[in-house]
């Protein structure tokens, strides 16, 4: 039979992603007495995204939040959060999302260390990067993983070391925190997963003939960003796990061809599961201070978020996991300020003795 891999970020997401407009994520209240959190507008040059075939900026906006002490204080250096946006959005669309402003001075109002938070843009032609290393889309996950961080701490007074440093990421950004963080635990001490896409590779469903015509019909960014969610989603994840340098316009390879599954494609979209993947980097993920996980009771990607939690015991390495009532944006401000920030406030390095 004739099959597949028709997730992409489609079923991959959930059905929750379908509907973003009739979602409304809950805002904490703001806390009395909560000092100004200053935020600064930048533009971080990508090293990792130069050359890259969909012609995606190398040039990204990143949102830096410093703490209420940071203008006044000269002297002090502060721990670093690395805070990933999810797909279809980019960082200045999730801060409002969160209301990132508000949470992260909620967050030290409640008692939280102080800390800088970055929020770096990783939308691309397709809308989202997958934060993967693709020459069609750019080296993403290095461009976290090197170029922000080497950015940020050489223009702001961080402390330039792994256990002072922390990564979250919620959604396709959930997704980027467990591959980076796997990956580079060299450079991060401490990890947040909140609701993370894209943990398992897909089971083959039956042949889509019209997304397979509609896809093939894309022969530019404007043709992309008129396909609805499903399809354009399908286009991001090959973008980011199956480029083609080869094959122009959009120099990726799609699941299907002329009605008959890509197996070679396939299995490239499965190396890129990180509930594959997880395996390799055991030892790296052993040097985190901390690991946390949640997910919403009624998220469509309660799953892999479970699965990734059960790996993590079954080979002994610590971490929280929790299942909250909620959907999968409905508590993501609440999240953020009550449980993200106070996490890293706990777990990353801030005082001289610093290792």
């Amino acid at each position: 039979m004739r099959a597949i891999l028709y997730c992409g970020l489609t079923l991959a997401f959930g059905a929750a992603l379908f509907m973003p407009a009739q979602v409304q994520t809950e805002v904490p209240p703001k806390e009395a007495g909560a000092k100004p959190a200053a935020v600064e507008r930048i533009k971080i040059h990508g090293e990792s995204l130069e050359g890259n075939l969909e012609a995606n900026a190398a040039d990204r906006e990143a949102l830096v939040y410093l703490p209420p002490s940071y203008a006044a204080d000269k002297k002090r250096r502060y721990p670093v959060v690395y805070a990933l946006h999810g797909y279809s959005i980019g960082a200045a669309q999730w801060a409002q999302e969160i209301h990132a402003q508000q949470t992260i001075e909620g967050a030290f109002a409640r008692g939280a260390q102080e800390m800088i938070v970055v929020l770096p843009d990783s939308k691309t032609v397709h809308n989202g990067s997958m934060y993967s290393s693709s020459v069609t889309t750019g080296d993403f996950e290095l461009f976290i993983a090197r170029d922000v961080v080497r950015y940020i701490d050489s223009h702001y007074r961080t402390i330039p070391r792994r256990t002072s440093r922390g990564l979250v990421g919620h959604s396709m950004g959930g997704y980027g925190a467990s591959r980076i963080g796997m990956k580079h635990a060299d450079v991060f001490g401490s990890l947040y997963i909140m609701s993370p896409c894209c943990m398992a590779p897909r089971g083959a469903g039956p042949v889509n003939p019209e997304m397979e015509k509609a896809l093939e019909a894309v022969k530019s960014p404007a043709d992309s960003a008129a396909l609805p969610f499903g399809p354009r989603a399908q286009l991001a994840t090959a973008a980011a796990w199956s480029p083609n340098p080869k094959n122009p316009p959009l120099y990726l390879d799609l699941p299907t061809k002329n009605g008959v599954v890509q197996q070679d494609v396939l299995a490239r979209w499965t190396a890129n599961a990180p509930l594959v993947f997880v395996h390799q980097y055991i030892g790296n993920l052993r040097r985190y201070r901390a690991i946390a996980i949640d997910v919403g009771d009624k998220d469509g990607l309660r799953a892999g978020a479970s699965q990734l939690h059960e790996i993590l015991d079954a080979y002994g390495i610590a971490n929280s996991f929790e299942v909250y009532p909620g959907t999968h944006t409905s508590a993501v401000a609440v999240r953020f300020q009550n449980y993200v920030m106070p996490f890293f406030g706990r777990n990353l390095c801030s005082g001289n003795n610093c290792q």
